[in-house]
């Protein structure tokens, strides 16, 4: 017996049926109006003090001259990276910065994801809350506050560290006149600054690891130290890598406040930096062209490790900033 017909076969829908049916593929701007409006002033951050200020990096093909301006200012082509290449100082203001960042690199980096490891573990919340508070302050004071707190705990004569040490029968130390403990200074006054406010994202990937890895790991006998090496570390390990890809961006920059705050001229062979030899040269020297010159070197220098370093971690099967 033959079935009968589908009436409906062969009817086309309507247009009103059509887009009910049809999935929106965009997004509706009336909608989204609000949300767009809100990263008007974002763009225009970009816009302003991002992307317009790269039409100055032509200063770095030029003489600049004030009375001439940017454009009237005759053209130099590469003298002024020939000057910057064969001048005295540029080896040591790079050995420095590199050197800086790679003990940062060693010796920083790890101990924000150390104290989220710890924090993590804890499980009173209110004593969790209270050492967080107490880690993030540092973070939000400025390099001038700080630094004047580090050389006044360091000073000869009257700072508490030369005052234990003093105690313990040990000559006092000047510890900011010193090419040897300059640097140690630098790095634990940074760590002291960034590390417990870098534990937040740390902390934030490990609150997404999924609580039954765990619980399975404690069945199969791990205790927490197995825990954190087996479930807890690979769970942040993306986290890790985005970040270290960050950190290696900056290998080529040395922030100018900590520096400019903890300088002075008996340490200046490991204190010179990138940062405050524009400063000195461009600024104070008005010597606009050559330090334009370096400054575009460094982020020339400073896209490709991020590159670089990118594909490494994409090649170790991370996701990578892109």
């Amino acid at each position: 017996m033959a079935l009968p017909a589908d009436p409906l076969a062969g009817v086309a829908p309507s247009k009103a049926e059509a887009a009910v049916c049809k999935p929106h593929k965009r997004r509706s701007w009336g909608r989204d109006k609000y949300l767009y409006l809100m990263l008007v002033p974002v763009a225009l951050y970009f816009a302003i003090f991002k992307y317009a200020p790269l039409f100055g990096e032509v200063m770095a093909f030029k003489n600049y001259r004030l009375s001439e301006g940017i454009w009237g200012s005759p053209w130099v082509g590469l003298d002024q990276f020939r000057k910057l290449f064969t001048s005295l100082d540029f080896p040591e203001i790079l050995r420095n910065t590199l050197l800086l960042n790679v003990y940062g690199l060693a010796f920083a980096f790890p101990v924000p994801i150390v104290l989220a490891l710890m924090l993590n573990e804890l499980r009173s919340e209110r004593y969790k809350r209270i050492l967080q508070n107490l880690l993030y302050i540092p973070h939000f004071m400025s390099w001038i506050v700080l630094g004047s707190i580090v050389i006044a705990l360091l000073s000869p004569s009257t700072g508490v560290v030369n005052a234990v040490l003093k105690l313990l029968g040990i000559e006092p130390v000047y510890f900011m006149a010193s090419t040897i403990w300059w640097p140690v200074v630098f790095i634990g006054s940074s760590i002291w600054r960034e590390a417990g406010f870098g534990t937040i994202l740390y902390l934030a990937a490990m609150a997404s690891v999924n609580p039954q890895l765990y619980e399975a790991a404690a069945i199969d006998g791990a205790g927490k130290w197995r825990q954190i090496w087996h479930v807890t570390l690979p769970g942040i390990r993306g986290t890790v890598a985005i970040l270290l890809v960050l950190h290696m961006g900056r290998m080529m920059d040395v922030g100018f406040e900590q520096v400019y705050a903890l300088q002075n001229s008996a340490v200046g062979s490991v204190s010179e930096v990138i940062s405050t030899y524009v400063y000195d040269r461009g600024i104070v020297g008005l010597q606009y062209s050559y330090t334009t010159a370096l400054g575009l070197f460094q982020s020339v220098v400073s896209l490709l490790l991020v590159v670089a370093v990118n594909r490494l971690i994409r090649a170790m099967g991370e996701r990578g900033l892109w």
